[in-house]
């Protein structure tokens, strides 16, 4: 029922209907007849004959147990009966495509009055647009996909496809040649990685945690070892197939045995009597995106040593779900390969030289994974500022307390300093050639992400701490709180876990001191 549509009434009047058969309430301007409702109230009839909410005004008991989305829901949005007098609703939440005024809710470049030297205009329009897109089109796609597990819906994919989101996700790069990007907004000469880190900042600000992997999170990282290595034949058949959305790419590296050590997979390769073949034996663990892959980019043991070839899903290769802390909708998978034939063409890069086929993702694979672990903790403090907010506890708003203050600095101090670092790194990212960002930036980025991350589970932590009983329940008012804290581990693991890359960076860094300098 629109607003236009309800009758004017008084406070007065309101206050009339307080009884359990005749109950009124009042919230954010806005009458609500609660007489039939009052026994399906999930928190009993007792709450709502309470003597300051029954026929009274009732926003700030309600948004202390409720969030703003529980008023837009069709059973509840039936029980509107009227306006206050001289009266309009103040209070709104989530709109889609508008920035946050929520201090720190959004980048500092993205804030009233703050300049930055790295972002132009045409950054700042195509933010917006890749905000309303994702706002309108993955938000409501993850939160329905996160609760049942299934894969991101393939409507969802297509219209990704559409704008050529998918290829925008790799970064920039010679496949963007020839395609229209985001219908016209930046052409693929213009595209650079401060683009992508819009696209992978704002993905990570719609989606939760496990439809963020599952929404083709393999392919980020499946795909560049075909674009980079594969020969022309695979390319012209599988990179269209998979940036159109199509089919579905992952990378098949971990194993049982072997996650940092990659050298010490288990998985072997082996060529056929005539040679034209690979035969596959082994399993691969934890891949995500591999329960409903077409592809997999596969490390394997060859007598060269570490080879990476491309598997096509077909006889011989076996997926089977993993149960993780997040949801299913990731597709984390346990692979099998049983006598695997994939023709000797597939190999991706020289034979026994897959360790750089390898390596040569990674900077940009952990990079990824800061642009999205730096927004999901300025989202966090966004709920958090929130709640200390419309909390109150002792009479006073629960950030009354110095000890809540103190951890949302921690939060904000770790938020900034991430995205910081963060921008510095893309910038150098934007004006140094590949082989001039393995040199010099595999330490700063292996640094950053563990960084990152490490910040991540404090302010998980702290989170949980100031939401209380909230911030460990999977609905309510805490529920992005309890499931940040539920799927931080993954941020601090994948693609390296913190502490190896935080040895990888001083292991770069002392590899640089100069020998001429002393104490």
């Amino acid at each position: 029922m629109a607003s236009k549509q309800l009758k004017q009434i008084h406070r007065d009047e309101v206050g009339k209907h307080n009884t359990p058969d005749d109950l009124w309430v009042i919230i954010d301007a806005t009458v609500y007849d609660l007489s039939k409702f009052k026994a399906m109230h999930p928190g009993g009839l007792s709450v709502l004959l309470d003597p300051e909410v029954a026929g009274q005004d009732a926003t700030e008991a309600f948004f202390s147990l409720h969030r703003y989305e529980v008023l837009q829901r069709p059973q509840y949005q039936r029980l509107k009966i009227g306006i206050v007098e001289g009266e309009k609703p103040s209070i709104h939440g989530r709109i889609a495509g508008e920035l946050s005024k929520v201090p720190y809710g959004e980048p500092t470049w993205l804030s009233d009055g703050y300049y930055s030297p790295y972002y132009s205009e045409g950054h700042r329009n195509f933010q917006k647009a890749i905000r309303a897109f994702f706002d309108e089109v993955v938000y409501p796609d993850a939160l329905d996909r996160e609760a049942d597990g299934k894969r991101p819906s393939q409507s969802v994919i297509d219209k990704m496809s559409e704008i050529n989101m998918h290829a925008m996700r790799m970064g920039p790069g010679k496949h963007l040649k020839g395609r229209v990007l985001m219908n016209g907004l930046v052409t693929p000469e213009e595209f650079d990685y401060f683009h992508e880190l819009i696209i992978t900042q704002e993905f990570a600000r719609s989606s939760l945690r496990g439809y963020g992997d599952g929404l083709l999170g393999g392919k980020v990282i499946g795909l560049p070892p075909v674009l980079n290595f594969g020969s022309d034949e695979v390319k012209a058949k599988v990179v269209p197939e998979v940036l159109n959305g199509k089919k579905f790419i992952c990378l098949a590296i971990s194993e049982a045995h072997a996650g940092s050590d990659v050298m010490g997979l288990q998985t072997t390769a082996v060529k056929s009597e005539d040679g034209k073949e690979w035969i596959i034996n082994g399993s691969k663990k934890w891949i995500t995106n591999g329960t409903f892959a077409d592809y997999f980019t596969v490390g394997c043991k060859t007598e060269d040593g570490f080879t990476v070839i491309l598997v096509e899903r077909g006889p011989g290769v076996e997926t089977k779900p993993i149960k993780t802390s997040y949801s299913s909708t990731a597709g984390t998978a346990f692979i099998t390969f049983d006598n695997v034939r994939v023709p000797v063409g597939n190999t991706l890069g020289e034979e026994g030289g897959g360790i750089f086929v390898i390596l040569s993702n990674f900077n940009h694979e952990r990079w990824v994974m800061c642009c999205a672990s730096a927004r999901s903790q300025r989202g966090i403090i966004e709920e958090c500022l929130k709640w200390t907010t419309q909390r109150k506890v002792f009479g006073k708003p629960l950030h009354a307390q110095a000890v809540i203050r103190s951890k949302l600095a921690g939060m904000i101090e770790r938020a900034e300093s991430v995205q910081a670092w963060l921008e510095n790194i893309t910038y150098q990212m934007c004006n140094m050639s590949y082989k001039q960002q393995a040199g010099k930036l595999a330490g700063q980025i292996a640094l950053l992400k563990s960084y990152s991350t490490s910040c991540g589970q404090d302010t998980a932590r702290d989170a949980v701490q100031i939401f209380g009983g909230r911030g460990i329940t999977q609905s309510g008012m805490g529920k992005f709180v309890e499931h940040y804290h539920r799927t931080i581990a993954f941020d601090a693991l994948l693609g390296g876990a913190e502490d190896v890359l935080a040895d990888l960076g001083v292991r770069q860094a002392l590899r640089a001191m100069p020998r001429d300098t002393k104490l």
